[in-house]
């Protein structure tokens, strides 16, 4: 009896030692990718460097942040719409946005797309320019 709770201690030490590993582990993976994403908030490159390629992406009134972040990923022109949404809240221009039709590039960062989206004016017909 004695040799099977020497056994049953050993076996239930190296069970906690386990679980604890697993769990610090854990603890480290969240941490790296949740510096990793608050990093690329601020930091986020364009997707190409110089003249990069001309999209024209349409804002509706009805879009929400997630849908224009889709969009724009949609279009290639943003490598992640989850980043977009957190980088639209974020920014200085969140309550600027207007709807429109707008000529987007790849060769802009997140912020200056939000920035052409919201300087963005309307002429005597209604129609919105950049």
């Amino acid at each position: 009896m004695k040799a099977w709770n020497i056994v049953a201690a050993v076996v239930g030490a190296i069970i906690r030692a386990a679980v604890a590993i697993a769990v610090v582990y854990l603890v480290y993976r969240g941490a790296v990718i949740c510096y990793d994403y608050g990093y690329r908030i601020f930091t986020e490159p364009a997707i190409s460097s110089g003249e990069g390629r001309a999209v024209t992406v349409a804002i509706t009134e009805e879009m929400s942040p997630s849908d224009i972040g889709n969009l724009l990923e949609n279009k290639g022109l943003i490598r992640d719409k989850n980043l977009f949404v957190l980088q639209y809240y974020l920014s200085e221009y969140r309550k600027d946005v207007k709807p429109g039709i707008f000529e987007l590039s790849t060769s802009m960062t997140a912020e200056d797309m939000l920035k052409v989206m919201a300087e963005a004016t309307e002429d005597e017909t209604g129609q919105t320019e950049q």
